[in-house]
């Protein structure tokens, strides 16, 4: 027998990852048209660079990042991407290292991870949960349009305003997510770091635009219908949970409760499978979706348009 509990060894997992991460994730503050806003940034790169969620920045192109070392540096927007809600500054000075980036395309439901940020303005806080869901969803409203942010991470680790732009870590202190969303009380959202996100943030970093198509489906992974199952050989599709109006989805026909089992007969399992075809050479192209519907298959034929920041 040993004193150690299954607390002790949980509490010890998230003070290491709050050591590692804590002196990496700034407090951020910007001031743009629409006023003065807070949130996180994660240190990016040995050059200079943060990650932070665009809502955050909004129309600001600088600001200011605070370290828990007393750090403070002034901050110049490189570039920022609607559809991932991502966005890369670079510093004035020298910043702490970087932490370790992981793969969240390898998180399973039910995993421990830490949410480092600066929330309701108090710098530094962590929190923990587990990872409640994965491959959901969601739509931003912005001014004058609906952006869709897909394949993003749920978490019960509790996010408050301030916590956008901070760090979602594993258990081994790996950044898998930057947080991007309080959906509600126990339902935080997070963008994965991934290969896809990967992609985005080295355009970024370079200045570039990131050119995104646009369909206007809101999804999410759901189980296929026992049958579908054994006609299919897969256990899950993605189910439309919305179809934003005036969209190209909408024009395509395509319904709310559909399954999305294919794209130009690509089969899809996930929300990151249709945002991996919506690169810039979808722009305009004719898409054809394959679809469940009321136990029928169902072929609808879509043109996405160019995603506008």
């Amino acid at each position: 027998m040993t004193d150690e509990s299954p607390l002790d060894a949980y509490s010890a997992t998230v003070v290491g990852v709050a050591e590692m991460l804590a002196p990496r994730v700034a407090a951020l503050r910007v001031s743009g048209r629409r006023g003065e806003s807070a949130g996180s940034a994660v240190v990016l790169t040995d050059e200079g660079h943060l990650l932070t969620n665009a809502h955050v920045m909004g129309d600001a192109t600088t600001g200011e990042a605070a370290f828990a070392d007393g750090t403070v540096a002034a901050v110049t927007l490189l570039g920022r991407d609607a559809l991932s809600d991502l966005a890369v500054l670079r510093a004035d000075r020298e910043l702490p290292n970087p932490p370790e980036y992981g793969d969240a395309d390898d998180l399973r439901v039910g995993e421990l991870v830490v949410a480092v940020g600066n929330p309701l303005g108090l710098a530094g806080s962590v929190t923990a949960g587990v990872v409640s869901a994965l491959g959901r969803s969601m739509p931003a409203r912005g001014r004058r349009s609906v952006r869709i942010i897909e394949d993003v991470i749920q978490t019960d680790a509790a996010l408050n305003p301030g916590n956008s732009g901070g760090a979602l870590a594993d258990a081994k202190g790996r950044v898998v997510g930057v947080n991007t969303a309080v959906a509600g009380i126990g339902l935080g959202l997070a963008v994965p770091v991934n290969a896809t996100t990967h992609q985005i943030i080295g355009q970024l970093v370079r200045g570039e635009a990131v050119r995104r198509a646009y369909l206007g489906l809101v999804t999410g992974p759901a189980p296929l219908p026992a049958r579908w199952q054994e006609r299919t050989g897969r256990r899950a599709a993605l189910r439309v949970v919305e179809v934003v109006e005036g969209s190209p989805a909408a024009g395509s026909g395509l319904r709310r409760g559909d399954f999305v089992l294919a794209v130009n007969g690509a089969a899809l399992g996930d929300a990151q499978s249709l945002q991996r075809v919506l690169r810039e050479d979808a722009i305009g192209s004719r898409v054809e979706i394959t679809v469940l519907r009321n136990g029928a298959l169902v072929d609808a034929v879509a043109q996405p348009a160019e995603l506008a920041d």
